[in-house]
């Protein structure tokens, strides 16, 4: 999933040195701006005006210092490329980053979350599902404004990085069923990455606390869906149609051809960087990101006008 697009990072370089040129830093930032640029002329009438501008903020700034700093860490590297080598015929790569508490990902800053729902600092709600949540490190994010955080993993390891911050994990077939209502439900990278996608947001709209209930969506784009199946990737069993070849024209063909379809509104739309924690060789990796505000709609199938 990483592979197409890496960074030696300049960016997390300047960063982690705080060095004095500040032409070079300032060069760096500009470089990592492109990350949010959207020609919002591009985005279909119904979706432009819905569209908020994102920029490099000092949550964003931090992840990237952490990043650089592990991956000058030499014999830790070494360490994790060994057992990853090891390890990797037999089970997955997200376990293995588990197992070895690498490879953390980074979505969007407490800023950026709180700007995307357009709420304040001291906002509260009742609970949180965050779906796929890895090891935790975006739902913290999240679920300081929230008195109960639950979460649904795959991998054995994340799970126990999850239970370790005591987080309540939900089985991946038990959440929709148990009877609860979330105020938010989150589901970050995990459309492209599931076999039954619109089962999945179909479960997610009825999961949400009526009225009120938000979900927050993050999907790669350009969207290329795969799953993850004993260490390899193959085709879901369901293959979402996003038209385009631009990012604009992606983000517009998933609010009318994919959320629509399941009665799921756009609220809010940003351009973010999809950021994981590097290796020996790359300080991080980044993915271009398109996250969504989406709400209930009483509609299911519209027009494409």
């Amino acid at each position: 999933m990483w592979t197409g697009k890496y960074v030696r990072g300049p960016l997390a370089r300047a960063l982690l040195q705080n060095i004095g040129n500040e032409s070079d830093a300032a060069s760096a930032e500009a470089h990592a701006q492109e990350w949010y640029r959207c020609c919002p002329d591009l985005l279909g009438e119904s979706v432009r005006p819905l569209f908020i501008q994102s920029h490099l903020d000092s949550g964003t700034k931090a992840f990237l210092k952490r990043s650089a700093e592990k991956s000058g860490w030499l014999f830790t590297q070494l360490y994790h490329s060994l057992v990853s080598t090891v390890l990797s015929p037999l089970v997955s790569r997200t376990s293995i980053n588990g197992f070895l508490s690498r490879g953390s990902m980074f979505v969007f800053s407490a800023e950026q979350f709180r700007q995307l729902l357009r709420v304040e600092l001291d906002w509260n709600a009742e609970r949180l599902l965050d779906l796929g949540a890895g090891d935790g490190g975006v739902t913290e994010v999240m679920g300081n404004h929230f008195r109960q955080v639950y979460t649904t993993e795959v991998s054995g390891p994340m799970k126990w990085h999850l239970q370790r911050k005591n987080y309540k994990v939900l089985d991946i077939d038990e959440w929709q069923h148990v009877g609860l209502q979330y105020d938010v439900i989150s589901c970050l990278n995990l459309l492209d990455r599931c076999e039954d996608p619109l089962q999945l947001l179909r479960d997610i709209k009825r999961s949400l606390v009526p009225k009120t209930g938000r979900v927050i969506l993050a999907a790669v784009l350009p969207f290329q869906p795969y799953v993850e199946i004993g260490g390899k990737w193959e085709r879901p069993k369901e293959h979402l149609k996003v038209k385009g070849k631009t990012w604009e024209e992606q983000v517009t063909s998933m609010s009318k051809k994919v959320f629509r379809k399941v009665g799921l509104e756009v609220e809010a739309v940003t351009r973010l960087p999809y950021l994981c924690e590097g290796d020996m060789y790359n300080d991080y990796y980044v993915l271009d990101d398109a996250v969504f505000v989406l709400k209930a709609s009483d509609e299911s199938e519209e027009s494409d006008h």
